[in-house]
């Protein structure tokens, strides 16, 4: 008697059940769908346009989450949950934006309206947890019983998976680093943040200063003094053209990163900390070394050397993984 192959019955495009991400950014939104496998099978990308409303923009979710559900073959019977990624802080219990002024949203009830629109439940969390917990997930920081993500650009934001689960608050996201203070008045209001002095907006305005001074001649050759045009990259061609005023605005930047780094470090003892961003992608050795020099000078000493900083290694568009998967956990 020989041994027979047991054929085995393949799946049908209806028997797929599949996740679904949106990452809401500044002016463009991202879904993605993806299979119970996290093999990604669509996609859509839209104008935010916040200008036009709340009511507008939440409809124009769930009409780019249709677009990459089309874009996919997939029905919205067969979506298992909805990721979203929200910028602002965002109250997950009750699925709603509680305030994200660059759109001039307020209590915008996200999760409720797509759960009713497309059928499936939602789960929202901010955008840069939901960045943070695709590196937990897929990214730079599997493995980690306590990872951190910092991420900064124009601001700077971070978050937190302690165990497998996104660090939370009672009513709002958290993870606030950007508005730790560095120097607060005496009265306790105002001073400024780790935000206001480290941010790459922060970095481009000195540096623009450093240009106009006669202190940055490649950096003033390529880009003039407009902010706008100093970027990540700009930055890190006039440092190596030999702009020593420019490193030094960096080294600075990052040293300032490293004080709020062991705040983090003080409170959650993570093990491994991820950067990520154009700074970081543009300038990884400067940066990262700096950061972790200028927290380990600043802790006790049983947390010196107890935690990796590494880059980030997902793309932009990480985030919106990121809310899927984050989905997958949460309503599991």
């Amino acid at each position: 008697m020989t041994n027979a192959t047991i054929p085995t019955k393949k799946k049908s495009a209806s028997d797929v059940r599949v996740w679904v991400g949106l990452d809401l950014g500044g002016t463009k939104m991202l879904a993605k769908v993806f299979d119970e496998r996290f093999r990604e099978l669509g996609r859509a990308k839209k104008k935010t346009e916040g200008h036009r409303g709340m009511e507008a923009g939440l409809k124009r979710m769930a009409s780019t989450i249709e677009a990459a559900l089309k874009d996919a073959g997939i029905a919205k019977s067969q979506v298992l949950g909805i990721g979203v990624g929200c910028p602002g802080p965002v109250d997950a219990d009750k699925g709603i934006i509680v305030e994200a002024p660059n759109l001039g949203w307020y209590k915008a009830p996200v999760a409720s309206f797509l759960t009713k629109a497309i059928g499936a439940p939602t789960i929202i969390c901010n955008d840069v947890d939901s960045g943070v917990f695709a590196e937990y997930e897929f990214g730079a920081a599997r493995g980690a019983k306590c990872a951190v993500g910092i991420f900064p650009g124009t601001g700077i934001g971070g978050g937190a998976v302690i165990n497998g689960r996104l660090l939370q608050g009672a009513n709002l996201s958290c993870m606030e680093i950007g508005h730790i203070p560095l120097a607060p008045e005496t009265s306790g209001y105002g001073g400024p943040t780790l935000e206001i002095a480290a941010s790459r907006l922060a970095i481009a305005a000195e540096a623009a200063q450093a240009a106009y001074r006669g202190q940055a001649p490649n950096l003033l050759k390529a880009c003039g003094t407009d902010i706008s045009k100093i970027t990540s990259g700009k930055l890190a061609a006039s440092i190596a053209a030999g702009d020593t005023a420019i490193e030094d605005i960096m080294k600075k930047a990052a040293s300032l990163l490293g004080a709020g780094v062991a705040t983090i470090v003080h409170l959650l003892a993570p093990d491994i900390i991820v950067l990520g961003g154009g700074l970081v992608e543009a300038m990884p050795k400067l940066y990262i070394e700096g950061v972790k020099r200028s927290a380990n000078a600043r802790l006790l000493g049983p947390y010196r050397n107890t935690f990796k900083v590494v880059p980030a290694q997902l793309e932009d568009d990480a985030g919106v993984k990121g809310a899927a998967a984050w989905a997958r956990r949460a309503l599991s």
